[in-house]
């Protein structure tokens, strides 16, 4: 169950469910949620999940998992699991078990028969290619099959010897027998059966060679579960009259209802899973949880956290029209959350050695520092400071830009939670190149200011004696651009090159040692990070969630 306190948004959709509960036209609400296992869940399905299963919560009733498993050529068990872990994670539950449109597969079977009986199925001898020819245009009507007029008794005994793998794949297939002159193409006699051999499936094994359509086993067995709301996104919208002739004219114990939504386009990201099942064989990315991915395990491990997602999907709502969602909108719900829930650390992810000349060398000190500044809930953690640190090469320039408000020749910056420091001297290497700084400290500016003059920067460190070596990874937008492959051209060229960076030196406050993979901490003045479960425990991976500001339109300009 889901701990959201604020209560969901309206929208048109729980608007009908109201009524429909309003009038009695039902005592309790079902919805289902019903991935095909092929791939791994992404962000779009995280939108459906939330739907589905938070209509049901609201309501009273129950969501059912239902796994559309009926093309075992691209399913495999690997999915389904993935899948369930990745709805358990967002928050939400299905019950005792699983549903399969598999465990239906034989009362399919015998609905099948009863459209047969009634003259309303046919085995047709067509292949793929004449069936296309036979179907017709959006603006030409098709043509019966020659073999749309078999007697019951034949279409009978054929669709058996199917079952019995008497046949080739793709010989025969069984047809609804609707209309082929319908201007909607999805009633021209569409497909309800289709042979496939040399398959295991991964519930049913070798049991069946005769697999029902999509279009078949989704409304009889939303109508076998009791759905009373089938929701589902536009594409289908145009397979809605093929739902409801399915439902109408076999003996199910229900007629629910299909209602559609627009379903999530997001900014930088393909959400077809065609594309990133490509992106995962042909090696753009290191699976299907590589942190650029839009996947929910990616997100995962990238450090979102399922709160984030299902406020996103709340703040995006629920319409019937297809719209381009920004992708910071995403980024903006994990930086709320993670603002008011990650614990802070220093983190110097491009080390620049600072050696503090009027400190003593074997003196160390431990300040006491808060790991939220706005929560003492979290209590404090001591870091050790001592002469040698480590600060970001970034946060020193010999020849700063105007406006520059860290560390310069004989500037002065504050050490977060430390002393103010003043450089002195710069050590470089036989190639220019900037080794250390020599630098001295106030010490009378432990938590104080420096009397007398006003310093302005902030830096964060990390001290040498105590530092742990850690390897980050930074992760910016999969593509380049925010519609991937607009105008037809190839997805592939707009990916990104520079979407992954390697920070293989970088240094830890000593607080991180022995950090488990998940955890998240703000690094501060850095970002959002989380540990990697490629983490050692003597070297910690992180990976960049989010940033602390949304820098990616400055970047690309």
């Amino acid at each position: 169950m889901t701990d959201v306190a604020d209560p969901p948004r309206t929208n048109f959709i729980r608007q009908i469910i109201e009524a429909d509960l309003a009038s009695d036209k039902h005592e309790r609400i079902v919805t289902r949620f019903p991935p095909e296992p092929n791939g791994y869940l992404h962000i779009g399905h995280a939108k459906s999940i939330v739907l589905n299963f938070g209509l049901a919560e609201s309501f009273g009733g129950t969501c059912n998992l239902r796994f559309d498993d009926t093309n075992p050529h691209k399913e495999d068990l690997e999915f389904v699991e993935s899948i369930e872990a990745d709805v358990r994670w967002l928050g939400f539950d299905w019950g005792d078990r699983p549903f399969f449109a598999s465990d239906y597969f034989e009362q399919l079977y015998g609905y099948a028969i009863e459209l047969i009986e009634k003259g309303l199925a046919f085995v047709c001898d067509l292949d793929a290619e004449e069936m296309r020819a036979y179907r017709g245009t959006l603006t030409e009507p098709g043509r019966d099959s020659p073999f749309r007029n078999r007697s019951v008794a034949e279409n009978l005994d054929l669709f058996a010897r199917m079952r019995a793998g008497e046949f080739p794949e793709g010989s025969r297939t069984l047809r609804a027998r609707i209309d082929m002159a319908s201007p909607n193409i999805n009633l021209r006699d569409p497909v309800l059966y289709r042979i496939k051999h040399g398959v295991v499936h991964h519930q049913t094994g070798t049991a069946w060679c005769l697999y029902p359509t999509y279009d078949y086993s989704h409304p009889i067995s939303d109508a076998l579960e009791g759905v009373t709301h089938s929701i589902c996104t536009l594409e289908f919208e145009d397979h809605r009259p093929l739902y409801d002739w399915c439902v109408e004219n076999v003996s199910v114990p229900c007629r629910p209802r299909q209602i559609e939504f627009s379903r999530l386009n997001l900014e930088y990201t393909v959400m077809s899973k065609r594309r990133l099942t490509e992106l995962v064989a042909e090696g753009q990315v290191e699976g299907w949880d590589d942190p650029r991915m839009p996947t929910i395990a990616a997100l995962r491990r990238r450090g979102y956290t399922a709160a984030s997602i299902r406020d996103f999907c709340e703040r995006i709502g629920v319409t019937k029209s297809d719209n381009l969602v920004e992708l910071s909108l995403l980024e903006s719900a994990i930086r709320d959350d993670l603002d008011a829930s990650a614990p802070r650390r220093m983190a110097v992810l491009r080390p620049l050695k600072v050696v503090l000349t009027n400190y003593p060398a074997d003196r160390v000190e431990s300040l006491e520092v808060r790991n939220h500044p706005k929560d003492e809930g979290m209590g404090v953690r001591s870091v050790p400071f001592g002469r040698e640190l480590y600060i970001d090469r970034q946060d020193f320039a010999e020849d700063p830009p105007k406006g520059f408000k860290r560390l310069v020749p004989g500037g002065e910056v504050r050490l977060r939670n430390a002393y103010v420091i003043r450089c002195d001297e710069l050590v470089k290497d036989a190639q220019g190149g900037i080794r250390e700084l020599r630098a001295t400290l106030d010490l009378d500016t432990l938590g104080r200011s420096p009397q007398g003059r006003k310093v302005k920067g902030v830096i964060h460190w990390v001290s040498v004696a105590h530092g742990i070596p850690a390897e980050v990874r930074l992760y910016e937008r999969l593509f380049r651009v925010p519609t991937p492959g607009a105008g037809g051209s190839d997805y592939r060229s707009d990916l990104n090159p520079g979407s992954r960076r390697l920070l293989e030196d970088c240094v830890l406050e000593p607080a991180l040692k022995g950090v488990q993979p998940g955890e998240g901490f703000q690094f501060e003045r850095e970002g959002y990070f989380v540990a990697d479960p490629d983490s050692t425990p003597g070297r910690p991976v992180f990976n960049l969630t989010v940033g602390l500001r949304d820098t990616w339109g400055k970047s690309q300009k």
